[in-house]
């Protein structure tokens, strides 16, 4: 769980019927809230914290593995290298990547 150093107040709320919390608008601003937004809620030392949260379809989840986006830092990192190169063709690219193979 991740905690955070800066507190900001927006004053308080209530516990409404149903068990129903309403966020502010300052809030929803602040944290860049939509509607239909997917919270984690935890109890720490007597404290509720509500964590905003990302749902990452099942299918798309693979993108989002730490083996995936170690590749994806390091092909971004060859990017801003300029370690590029621009093909006009299929042609032109798999008569260079035979070359690759060549060496």
């Amino acid at each position: 769980m991740q905690t955070h150093a800066k507190r900001k107040s927006f004053g308080l709320v209530r516990l409404g019927k149903r068990s129903v919390v309403t966020l502010g608008a300052e809030v929803k601003r602040e944290l860049r809230l939509v509607d239909g937004d997917v919270f984690e809620l935890c109890v720490e030392d007597g404290r509720i914290i509500l964590e905003p949260k990302k749902l990452i379809p099942a299918d798309q989840q693979w993108f989002w593995t730490e083996e995936w986006q170690v590749g994806e830092r390091e092909a971004q990192a060859e990017i801003q290298a300029g370690n590029l190169k621009h093909f006009n063709s299929m042609e032109e690219f798999l008569t260079d990547l035979g070359k690759e193979d060549e060496d």
